[in-house]
């Protein structure tokens, strides 16, 4: 499968101004890619065997989770502490998750936005931050929770990715799990950036009230993207 490819002559990483610098090709002219592309990708992802030159970390969905929570100096001590019996509860949960597919090798944070489409038909996928040993459909509960959790899409897009892709992951009996720490992720993402970007908590306590229970159920209504 197509993917970014790093500078191979290069030596690198680099530090400069303390932060690590690496380098890579240039990606061509393209357009994000689709729900269909994103099936296809993963698709092709899910069927490769670990790497063999080196070792990837296992699957951590609750990195750096309590510290955005702490540092949210603008929740209220109540929501603090809701979220942070929910991040345990989602710990306990994901402990105990039901069989799946077989443990791969998965991207971590599988959308469109994150695969480039070029004019003669190739998918690169790109941003690999997230990428680690896991199950699966942590990569299918991003498009998933898109159409159930949200409605971003008609059903026809996600009935397309499930043809394509093969599976469909709200059949399985740990989906609800994997779809509400999915959830609580976005929402924590939306609590750092409005930590320091007043602008943005009106969606940030939105998040927090929809995952409460507050705004009724799904699929919930003005989830919008943060900076």
């Amino acid at each position: 499968m197509d993917a970014v490819r790093v500078l191979s002559h290069v030596e690198q990483p680099v530090q400069v101004a303390g932060r690590a610098v690496t380098f890579w090709h240039e990606l061509p002219p393209h357009t994000e890619g689709t729900w269909h592309d994103t099936a296809i990708v993963l698709r092709k992802l899910h069927s490769l065997p670990p790497p063999d030159t080196f070792e990837l970390p296992q699957l951590s969905p609750f990195v750096r989770l309590t510290e955005r929570i702490e540092g949210a100096h603008f929740l209220s001590p109540d929501d603090r502490a809701w979220m942070l019996e929910r991040l345990a509860d989602l710990r306990r949960r994901y402990a105990a998750l039901p069989p799946g597919l077989p443990i791969t090798v998965v991207h971590g944070d599988a959308w469109g936005g994150n695969i480039a489409v070029t004019p003669d038909g190739r998918r690169i996928l790109h941003d690999f931050e997230r990428c680690s040993l896991g199950p699966p459909e942590w990569d299918s509960i991003h498009s998933a929770i898109k159409h159930s959790s949200f409605g971003w899409a008609p059903p026809e897009e996600y009935a397309d990715y499930v043809t394509v892709y093969g599976y469909d992951v709200t059949e399985w009996a740990g989906f609800a799990t994997l779809r509400d720490i999915r959830e609580f992720r976005m929402t924590c993402m939306a609590v750092q950036v409005a930590t320091e970007e007043p602008r943005v908590r009106d969606q940030a306590l939105h998040r927090l009230a929809c995952i409460r229970g507050e705004r009724g159920p799904r699929p919930w209504s003005g989830w919008r993207g943060v900076p």
